[in-house]
């Protein structure tokens, strides 16, 4: 049996216009990871039920694992690999940071973009409107509380009614235990 023809793509990824030969059946998100190297939006489920690999698609939460590439075409994706401007980390990234929103972190990137998406939407959440927004987002580390915690925060963060979080990279630290050592 003969291979799908593929067909050229032109898709803007996180700003950037980019042309990719796809097949009609393969799926946003392998696109991302194994052609453009994207791999913070993460293989979860295969199903749609974690969460793990949302993106934005013209500004809306979309599960990539459930998006077929040819539905990108013409359309503003953007992944996880953009929400940070530059070195300064989105409110709700800095949050999830500083509070332990995150352990291992798989699936952080899901929240997040699920996360920024809401918080356009409604910038004076409750505890359970954050609940019920990450209701299609998995963790299997935490137990959601610090994840609402980082919500709320960034919320506040974004109606300029909290100080952010430092970006943790940009902390400064002592010396690191190897440069202790003899």
């Amino acid at each position: 049996m003969e291979a799908p023809a593929k067909i050229i793509l032109r898709l803007e990824v996180n700003g950037a216009i980019t042309e990719l030969a796809a097949r009609p059946a393969d799926l946003l998100l392998d696109l991302l990871r194994e052609d453009l190297n994207l791999t913070g939006t993460k293989r979860g489920c295969d199903m749609g039920s974690c969460g793990c690999c949302t993106v934005h698609i013209d500004g809306q939460p979309r599960l990539a694992c459930l998006t077929l590439a040819a539905e990108a075409q013409g359309k503003k994706i953007t992944t996880i690999e953009a929400v940070a401007d530059g070195a300064e980390l989105h409110p709700l990234q800095a949050a999830l940071a500083e509070l332990g929103g995150s352990q291992c972190g798989f699936c952080t990137p899901g929240f997040i973009m699920t996360g920024i998406a809401f918080l356009k939407e409604n910038t004076d959440p409750t505890r359970q409107e954050v609940r019920g927004a990450i209701g299609g987002n998995m963790c299997r580390c935490t137990g959601y509380m610090k994840i609402v915690d980082a919500f709320m925060h960034a919320a506040a963060v974004l109606r300029g009614e909290q100080t952010p979080y430092p970006n943790p990279d940009k902390v400064e630290t002592g010396p690191s235990p190897r440069d202790l050592l003899p």
